[in-house]
């Protein structure tokens, strides 16, 4: 039996499919017959393969422009972002003593990051003068709250903080929120925290907040509070020693 001939069991339809699989170039010799084919469409007309083809390459170039869009979206964002980041960086590094780096992590993380709050509590570090001890009339104005606290304080506050591995988010007591952010902490709604360091090296808790309960949560990207963390926990020991 020719192989152009269907056995008994076969039914013209697996015939003719099993032939295009093994003659794929069969339409591309036999154009007249490719014209002749007919799809139904979504909209209830026939239409021919060629033109269903073009549809569906037309849909995929929408797509795939759409894809592009949003990469350079994305692209865009990510420079702005590694801008930002830089210049927090240059300047963390360029303070002279833990005032300055404290006032280099506040002014950009308000002006540069729009943060709502933020903590940053020293374990067993130096003092800091933060500027709401200095000028109460600025309490309302700035988001710090920057406290030393002992070991042993810390331990009984935020023990669960500490003894995190990575960054904790969508996870904090109303209790821990409460030593983080102290008289403010009614007005946050969530928080995603980083322990500086582990065990007997660990220097601090560097905390975000937003009066946004969903806005910090266990899905969100933590990527610039970890690079923050990260680089806090190398330069905090040369400021509090």
């Amino acid at each position: 039996m020719s192989e152009e001939q269907p056995l008994k069991d076969q039914s013209p339809e697996q015939f003719v499919r099993e032939y295009l699989q093994q003659h794929r170039d069969f339409l591309e010799k036999n154009p007249d017959i490719l014209e002749l084919l007919e799809i139904p469409h979504h909209s209830g007309k026939a239409v021919s393969l060629v033109e269903r083809q073009v549809g569906v390459m037309r849909d995929r170039n929408r797509q795939m422009g759409d894809k592009v869009d949003q990469m350079i979206t994305s692209a865009k964002d990510n420079a702005v972002l590694f801008e930002k980041t830089n210049r927090l960086v240059l300047s963390l590094l360029a303070a002279t003593d833990l005032n300055a780096l404290v006032d280099a992590l506040d002014q950009s993380l308000r002006d540069d990051f729009s943060t709502e709050f933020y903590s940053l509590i020293l374990i067993d570090g130096a003092e800091v003068a933060s500027a709401t001890e200095e000028d109460s009339s600025t309490e309302m104005d700035r988001p710090t709250a920057v406290n030393r606290v002992t070991r042993d304080r810390a331990s009984a506050e935020i023990g669960a903080l500490m003894a995190a591995k990575q960054n904790l988010s969508g996870v904090i007591s109303d209790a821990e929120i409460a030593f983080l952010f102290g008289d403010r902490s009614s007005a946050v709604g969530s928080v995603v925290a980083v322990p500086l360091g582990s065990g007997d090296q660990l220097c601090g808790i560097l905390a975000l907040g937003s009066s946004d309960e969903k806005f910090y949560s266990r899905n969100t990207g933590t990527l610039f509070i970890d690079y923050i963390g990260q680089l806090l926990e190398v330069l905090l020991p040369n400021h509090t020693a």
